[in-house]
């Protein structure tokens, strides 16, 4: 099912703008039933007002209104709640509503925070485990983990620096998220890319450095600030990741990794990081955000050959929205665009990616899944054709990974992130091999 994955796109920008409800002393439970009731009710202004503030600014009414329609041509008309299940995972309750469709099962899990507002939904096939398995290369007992802080001030944001046993100096690579608000090992579903890469790279005798992703932490705080840009929302932290890691004892050269929006980002970072030693684009975007977005939802739909009306609809209205990001100016006026303002997009729209890399002097390492549908592989050729004659520049494409540099067969799809996997170690070693180089 195409579109059982609630986030259609990595590259949607999630900045909340509201609280969630009170919810009294009702258990989990309850609230999560309650929540699906509103959905078959479609009584989505009131649904909506379970959300703590990232995933509302995700899914505004309207928002959750098109989700909720769009898995319904491919699950049928709603018919009962059948059953419901907890887990628990640190500080958040996953409780998953199964419900019985006409066509098909669903498992519509939710999960709250510990204010008990939802901070996560998916609509999932029954009995979808996301639980993270550990890659088979990690060798734990060859590692240590410690938890850190990255920034101070009004910014300090939690992380995790995975250090290699021994005395050093160790190498050390600065993990940089995509969109979103991100936690330290960016999961999605059951994937923990981040953390494949740490436990790989530490097997490997290289340190890294993943934290939470500022909108993660300050999402409701920056949610006001219309002067928001990439700075703010990715490039300080990942500069104070540096100054940190030059700190701490018994680490060597240091490396900075960008994933997706993280990776479109490294040539802007470098500028600013001349003491860095090299950098590592993972699926880094070379053409416009919105133009990206367009093309994604655009792919999604198309995926079984048929673009119902319903999804013609809201091309249309995603195009509007594109040209609408498109015709900004300095005099727009301050409203939230997909969850960013003005500002935010101009900034973007300023940046030449591919001039500002041919500026970078240390080693570069290029790397993209080749069924990838986010970040494609018409991206990674113009970052080969437009750095052809930077000889500090490395390129390499892996014929089965996705946009989480995953394996998987045939399309690429939103479903596919749910199947759970690691990074295969062949990327480990490429990228290993590379840095002790």
């Amino acid at each position: 099912m195409k579109k059982f994955v609630l986030f259609i796109s990595l590259f949607i920008i999630l900045i909340g703008i509201c609280y969630g409800q009170q919810a009294g002393d009702k258990s989990c439970e309850d609230l999560a039933k309650e929540f699906v009731d509103l959905l078959v009710k479609e009584d989505f202004k009131t649904a909506e007002n379970f959300f703590d503030s990232t995933v509302k600014g995700l899914l505004p009414e309207e928002k959750l209104k098109e989700t909720w329609k769009s898995i319904l041509p491919e699950t049928g008309s709603f018919k009962k709640q059948t059953g419901i299940r907890k887990e628990k995972k640190s500080e958040y309750d996953i409780i998953y509503v199964t419900c019985e469709f006409e066509k098909t099962s669903v498992d519509i899990q939710v999960v709250f925070n510990i204010k008990k507002e939802i901070s996560g939904l998916w609509f999932l096939p029954p009995g979808t485990s996301l639980e993270y398995k550990i890659p088979a290369y990690a060798k734990p007992d060859s590692f240590i983990e410690k938890e850190v802080t990255v920034g101070s001030g009004e910014w300090p944001l939690p992380g995790t620096l995975t250090v290699p046993k021994g005395t050093g100096p160790f190498p050390a690579v600065i993990l940089v998220h995509g969109s979103g608000p991100n936690d330290r090992d960016e999961t999605l579903g059951s994937n923990k890319p981040f953390k494949d890469l740490a436990f790989g790279l530490a097997s490997q005798g290289i340190a890294t450095l993943r934290y939470e992703k500022r909108t993660k932490v300050y999402g409701e705080k920056m949610v006001s600030m219309k002067e928001l840009t990439v700075k703010e929302e990715s490039m300080d932290d990942a500069l104070e990741a540096v100054k940190f890691l030059q700190k701490t004892e018994g680490i060597g050269k240091i490396f900075i990794a960008g994933h997706s929006l993280g990776g479109t980002l490294i040539p802007r970072i470098a500028v600013l990081a001349p003491d860095i030693s090299g950098f590592i684009i993972l699926a880094g975007a070379t053409v416009p955000l919105e133009d990206k977005l367009l093309e994604q939802i655009t792919y999604i739909f198309s995926l079984d050959g048929n673009i119902t009306d319903e999804e013609k609809a809201e091309l249309e209205e995603t195009k509007k929205t594109v040209e609408k990001i498109k015709a900004l100016n300095e005099n727009s006026p301050h409203e939230l665009i997909y969850g960013a303002y003005p500002k935010y997009w101009l900034d973007l729209r300023e940046y030449n990616i591919l001039e500002t890399a041919k500026q970078i002097k240390q080693p570069v390492l290029i790397l993209q899944g080749e069924r990838d549908y986010q970040v494609t592989m018409e991206d990674f050729k113009l970052w080969k054709s437009g750095l052809a004659d930077q000889k500090n520049v490395e390129f390499k494409s892996y014929p089965l990974l996705n946009h989480l540099f995953i394996e998987g067969k045939g399309d690429s799809s939103p479903q596919e992130y749910l199947l759970g996997g690691n990074i295969p170690e062949y990327v480990i070693k490429d990228i290993s091999e590379w840095i002790k180089k």
